[in-house]
């Protein structure tokens, strides 16, 4: 299991952006992070097109097939998501590795019990503006 933003573990944060020209405030090979939207699709393609690292935090399942077509390295999900997510993941064999948002470790069992990819805490996610 990938853990991303635990004290106890060493991380490498992960950049919300919600335009392209934050993108150039991050540091070079960075992971980059914003939700699904159909108006942030530009900055999918884009990320796509240059080969940048990014992750897209989604709603639904449907969503999460399309990050997982989009070219998301994660896709992020909440709690009640996270093991159906998992499921269309390992079924439809995603190159991408499922995250499920945490903000404490009380669930941190559960989710290593249902097999889920890893989990992302809020630490690990530093806003950057353009």
């Amino acid at each position: 299991m990938l853990l991303f933003g635990h004290p106890y573990i060493a991380f490498e944060p992960f950049y919300h952006i919600d335009e392209i020209a934050a993108i150039d405030l991050t540091p070079p090979g960075s992971t980059l992070f914003l939700h699904f939207k159909e108006n942030n699709l530009d900055i999918i393609t884009h990320m796509r097109e240059n080969n940048l690292a990014f992750a897209i935090e989604v709603a639904d399942l449907c969503e999460a097939v399309f990050a997982h077509n989009l070219g998301a390295r994660y896709i992020v999900v909440d709690k009640a998501l996270a093991k159906s997510a998992q499921n269309a993941a390992e079924n439809y064999l995603f190159d991408a590795k499922v995250l499920c948002r945490l903000d404490d470790t009380r669930f941190l069992e559960e989710k290593i019990i249902e097999g889920i990819d890893g989990v992302i805490f809020p630490e690990a996610i530093v806003k950057i503006s353009g």
